[in-house]
């Protein structure tokens, strides 16, 4: 039995209910977290403005930086027991959960550096007058975390935030919020001040909207999609809460005839595959020159054929789904594509061993999808990739362009000029060349335009979304 993490200690429901933890490797049940209520989030809230008035917020930013560097320490020795928490809770393979739990430790480590640098600035006015800014918390910040990466997003959103100087107030997914209260724990062990993190578990609708709508919360940071994102941007513009939201992508990559097939297949395949597609930055578009569509695609074939899915402990190329809804929304869009005459080129293998009752989609290279179909227009989240051909630059940027989203692009060409001319046109938060995902970059800003959000998490800049800046004008004769 798992419990809310409030004021550095474990608290059960006000409403006495719980919510089923699902494994889905086999759909099992195998623990339970509290199903949490306004109730519950109030008193986080209230024990997060207690600590910031305190402790937590009295402490130097040279001493919060301390604190997140030993909770990075924590984190990573407790490195695999965390990679093992997030592979059966969110299915993911040992691997992709033991590079979650190192990116996490990493993630503190730069914030805990970053704690005394985040500086002011003297501004030249009138004679007889000394201007200076600085940055502030805004106090109280409220992260509702998605399913996909608990610890990773936990991290970027959290760890920012923190740093920073405010006291968090975090509502995980449902679906996948096992770990996130470990790190919580962890970081009482580490010295946090009681208040400085603060987890209720429950649904969306319930926690997630309380903590919209509270009026103790000064900033939200929110992953998610794009409709619920804009339920929590509403509810925030009510009382001018400021919100940062990284709501989804459609993720093109573009390959040029000039491009180098060695280093872009493998990159291709695991910008799809990664977490068994269900990545907001995946590549999910896979767009080609003409002139190289036919033999990029035949290598591709062959690589996605040999892709095995099971198991997350069997540690194979791809994890099931995180639940059944996923994997059906997965199959709906199959199904639209089956429907439409799109050809499926290739397929991996789900493996004998996998469980019936588990969430499981082979990867699937969809070749010639129309640029107006579904599968090329939204986020399948799930391990579906759809392959356009096209003929020039101007092409492939209205393809690429040519969607809602706007969050990561990959550019493939050898061609200097037209790498930068790309990287111009390109309406994305992120545009990688020659390559794609950078390692995962935690000190790269990261975020979105057009319906994939605003805001940016990751890196220096994320900081001074977790401040408000203050000007200070001194008339002194």
């Amino acid at each position: 039995m798992q419990f809310h993490f409030i004021g550095n200690a474990p608290c059960p429901a006000s409403s006495g209910r719980t919510l089923p933890v699902v494994d889905p490797s086999d759909g099992q049940v195998y623990d339970q977290i509290q199903r949490g209520t306004a109730q519950d989030l109030d008193a986080a809230v209230q024990a997060a403005r207690h600590g910031q008035d305190t402790a937590w917020g009295r402490l130097d930013a040279a001493a919060r930086g301390r604190l997140l560097m030993r909770l990075s320490h924590k984190i990573a020795e407790h490195a695999e027991a965390l990679a093992a928490i997030e592979q059966r809770d969110c299915g993911k393979p040992t691997r992709q959960a033991r590079a979650d739990a190192q990116a996490l430790a990493r993630y503190f480590e730069f914030y805990a550096g970053a704690c005394d640098k985040l500086h002011g600035e003297t501004l030249p006015y009138l004679e007889g007058y000394s201007v200076l800014t600085w940055r502030e918390p805004h106090g109280v910040t409220g992260h509702i975390i998605p399913w996909n990466y608990p610890m990773q997003i936990f991290g970027r959103s959290v760890g920012g935030a923190l740093a920073a100087g405010n006291s968090c107030v975090v509502k995980p997914s449902e679906d996948a919020c096992l770990s996130i209260l470990r790190v919580a724990q962890l970081a009482a062990e580490a010295g946090f001040p009681a208040g400085a993190i603060n987890i209720v578990t429950g649904l969306g609708h319930e926690v997630g909207d309380a903590l919209a709508r509270h009026p103790g919360i000064d900033h939200i940071s929110f992953t998610g999609s794009p409709s619920v994102g804009t339920l929590i941007q509403q509810a925030a513009a009510e009382r001018h809460c400021p919100v940062t939201l990284e709501l989804g992508g459609k993720g093109p990559q573009i390959v040029f005839e000039d491009a180098d097939l060695d280093a872009v297949l493998p990159a291709v395949v695991n910008a799809i595959v990664q977490n068994a597609g269900q990545t907001c930055s995946a590549g999910s578009r896979l767009l080609v020159q003409r002139n190289l569509y036919e033999p990029l695609l035949e290598r591709l074939a062959q690589a996605f054929d040999g892709l095995r899915v099971g198991p997350a402990a069997l540690d194979l190329d791809v994890g099931p789904l995180i639940r059944a809804s996923q994997q059906q929304r997965v199959w709906d869009f199959l199904s639209d594509a089956h429907a439409a005459g799109i050809p499926v080129m290739a397929q991996g293998r789900v493996v004998d061993e996998a469980p019936e009752t588990g969430f499981y989609q082979a990867p699937t290279l969809l070749r010639d999808v129309p640029a107006t179909h579904r599968v090329a227009q939204e986020e399948v989240f799930g391990p579906v990739l759809a392959a356009l051909p096209f003929t020039d630059e101007e092409e492939a940027l209205a393809l690429a362009n040519g969607t809602r989203f706007g969050l990561v692009a990959g550019v493939w060409t050898r061609d200097g000029g037209r790498q930068l001319r790309m990287a111009r046109r390109l309406k994305s938060g992120q545009v990688f060349i020659n390559n794609y995902g950078a390692g995962g970059g935690v000190e790269l800003p990261f975020g979105g335009v057009k319906s994939s959000g605003h805001g940016r998490e990751k890196g220096f800049e994320a900081l001074y979304g977790f401040t408000t800046l203050k000007t200070v004008a001194i008339r002194h004769g």
